[in-house]
């Protein structure tokens, strides 16, 4: 329920991007040849104002029984994305688990406009995930989980708070991280690069559609989990 003002609230149809990322990459995964066997999750809501809505200062309960406090409902994606995740822990049981949304305007500040943000817990996948984007044609960087930080997504009323702050995309991460378990983790924070304002090489103006290309390279490869979960980094 806090409304944004008109040109802010048009754009906001754009905040589906991440799912519409996981459903361009599923959709061409039989063209690549993967080796692995892959399941994309799309976590979707509407987001309205109605009986419903969230408030500033709720407490909701996510999928697993971990609660966040609310105090921005702005920050409702990383909600919502939190519940995939931790359904895809607790009942796919993934090797690896890869996240991607337009997540957080400060991505944007950190990269500017033509380099994606990602965050890893296991180092073999990080560098699987840079490589794959400089082959593909979409770079991304690699953004610090600091531990740190940890105190800013803390709450007084709740296991985590969505409105932490300050270094905004790291926060995020670390919120989101509470979800991953153990499970070998990326993710992408493509906010700096979900729209061009302009043409540039094969982008047009407006959104575009970046992600699909880094995944695919990445998961047509010969052996996409080699090493992941085993080496430097790895939390099993």
């Amino acid at each position: 329920m806090s409304i944004k003002p008109a040109e802010g609230m048009v754009n906001m149809k754009r905040d589906m991007t991440g799912a519409a990322v996981v459903l361009a990459t599923m959709a061409a995964l039989a063209d690549v040849g993967c080796p692995v066997r892959v399941t994309g999750l799309l976590a979707v809501a509407e987001n309205a104002v109605g009986g419903d809505a969230m408030r500033p200062g709720d407490v909701i309960r996510h999928y697993g029984g971990r609660t966040s406090e609310v105090n921005n409902t702005d920050a409702e994606g990383r909600l919502v994305l939190a519940d995939a995740m931790a359904y895809a822990v607790a009942e796919l049981h993934p090797d690896v688990l890869v996240d991607v949304a337009t997540l957080t305007g400060a991505m944007k500040v950190a990269l500017g406009v033509q380099t994606g943000g990602f965050f890893a817990n296991d180092e073999t996948l990080a560098e699987r995930v840079r490589a794959a984007g400089d082959a593909a044609g979409e770079p991304v960087w690699r953004m610090p989980l600091v531990a740190d930080y940890e105190e800013k997504i803390a709450s007084k009323v709740a296991d985590g708070d969505n409105a932490a702050g300050g270094a905004g995309a790291i926060t995020a991460a670390l919120f989101l991280q509470h979800f991953a378990g153990d499970v070998p983790w990326a993710h992408l924070d493509i906010a700096s690069v979900g729209d061009s304002g302009s043409e540039r090489h094969e982008w047009t103006a407006g959104p575009t559609g970046f992600g699909p290309r880094l995944l695919l390279e990445w998961l047509r490869s010969e052996a996409p989990l080699a090493g992941v979960g085993t080496g430097a980094g790895a939390k099993r």
